[in-house]
């Protein structure tokens, strides 16, 4: 990646989503080259860059693209957009609903993502019964709902 690439880039993001008020980059020669930050400035969008030693902020984001690309596009090659698109389309859900992850206890995304929407449930119904406090321990789904 380049800075022409980049620049390119981001005229037609500034030109189909319009201006943002703040835009965060690592801190890629690509993203403080004076020809970026200037064009960043020119439009009056705020410029935010993370720090050395920041990655613990995107391990989990990389990791996800890591596997992507290795688990999916890099083996099989797509032809064209509309085929990668639906290559990846197939294979974030299977990510998501299928593939267990070991640091989900062997548990997939989707289901801990509907034990934690059961536990808000279970939460609202409990606050609608009882003021918050302390006490307010489901043992069914074990979490503090206040």
């Amino acid at each position: 990646m380049d800075v022409s690439f980049c620049r390119d880039a981001l005229e037609e993001a500034l030109v189909r989503f319009g201006t943002p008020e703040i835009f965060n980059t690592d801190q890629g020669s690509q993203f403080t080259s004076a020809a970026f930050t200037g064009m960043l400035a020119a439009a009056g969008i705020r410029i935010s860059m993370d720090g050395r030693g920041r990655w613990m902020d995107n391990v989990f984001i990389e990791r996800l693209w890591r596997s992507l690309k290795h688990e999916d596009i890099y083996l099989k090659g797509y032809a064209d957009g509309r085929e990668a698109h639906a290559g990846v389309a197939s294979w974030l859900a299977f990510y998501n609903a299928v593939h267990p992850h070991q640091a989900l206890a062997n548990r997939t995304p989707m289901a801990v993502w509907h034990e934690g929407m059961a536990a808000g449930l279970a939460c609202q119904s409990a606050f609608k019964r009882d003021p918050p406090s302390a006490s307010n321990r489901d043992p069914s789904i074990g979490v503090l709902c206040w």
